[in-house]
């Protein structure tokens, strides 16, 4: 399997436990797992697969500190590496539910990574959320607010799904 590095964003805690757990099943190491507060845009560079996860805050915006790391790193160039996302959401934030990770995924269109890791949302029920393109959910959605007994399957179920693609 490729180097992989987990870069997220998280305020409360949640999504920095998501990606914990992430990088427990894919066997990535605690170096390689980043907050995004204190990492560069530059150290994607360093990996050939990459992860990236923040909640969604608000009327469906990035967590504060992915918003700012995104910036930079939508800037790179980052053709040959491949590209997942997750995040975490509330799905009574029905019309939102997400958004953040559509958002990244958007947005780091520019850099030329291959986006992996297409996902589903089973368990959850909200009207939409900004994580859909062209008809597809673009990666892992948790809700440990309301269906945090669903966590740990979605996140194996995840990564087993990924581990073929990296």
């Amino acid at each position: 399997m490729k180097k992989i590095g987990i870069f997220y964003g998280t305020t409360t805690g949640s999504t920095a436990l998501v990606a914990k757990k992430i990088a427990k099943e894919l066997g990535v190491a605690d170096e390689d797992v980043k907050n995004v507060a204190s990492a560069a845009p530059s150290d994607l560079g360093d990996y050939e697969a990459v992860l990236l996860g923040c909640s969604t805050w608000g009327d469906g915006d990035m967590q504060g500190d992915m918003h700012d790391f995104i910036d930079g790193a939508s800037t790179l160039m980052l053709r040959g590496k491949k590209i997942a996302y997750f995040g975490c959401g509330d799905d009574s934030m029905s019309d939102t539910f997400c958004n953040g990770v559509g958002e990244m995924y958007r947005r780091m269109a520019a850099t030329e990574a291959q986006p992996i890791g297409i996902y589903n949302t089973y368990g959850f029920e909200f009207n939409h959320t900004g994580a859909e393109v062209d008809g597809k959910i673009v990666g892992l959605l948790i809700d440990n607010t309301n269906h945090e007994d669903l966590t740990d399957t979605k996140i194996k179920e995840w990564c087993e799904e990924l581990k073929g693609e990296i």
